[in-house]
């Protein structure tokens, strides 16, 4: 069982193998291959819960990390954890639309929205992975 102090490396995890499975179903569905793509997706959101669940009871039990990077660094960080962040409240909201066109079998629309949604899911979870890099490895607290 993992303690709070090891959720944040869990969640950066997550983060990462949700950005490895968008990559793996974007290529898939490119290469016209809609079973591994639907599954590459379907994982990817599933890897996508359970990072939401593991960061909410991080944030619940730990409160916030400080950012403790001084310098150029410092408006660096804040530029992508602003972005991120705005961006990650929209991405359950893109992926389960996106998702449900799917499951409705409208592709049409599907195609359409997932163009913006990929994207964006893309960022966030690599953002995330990011975010945690500069807490956790480069500037941690003291």
């Amino acid at each position: 069982m993992f303690s709070v102090s090891q959720l944040p490396a869990l969640n950066a995890a997550l983060n990462a193998t949700s950005a490895l499975l968008l990559i793996a179903g974007y290529l898939q569905i490119r290469a016209l291959r809609v079973r591994q793509h639907r599954a590459c997706m379907l994982s990817a959101f599933a890897v996508s819960i359970l990072f939401l669940i593991s960061y909410l009871t991080y944030h619940y039990h730990a409160g916030s990390m400080r950012f403790t990077g001084q310098g150029w660094v410092r408006p660096v960080y804040f530029a992508v954890l602003i972005s991120h962040t705005v961006l990650a409240a929209a991405v359950p909201v893109l992926a389960v639309l996106t998702l449900r066109l799917a499951w409705r079998r409208e592709f049409v629309r599907h195609r359409h929205l997932a163009r913006w949604t990929f994207p964006i899911w893309l960022y966030v979870s690599v953002t995330g992975v990011t975010i945690y890099a500069f807490l956790y490895w480069l500037y941690p607290a003291r």
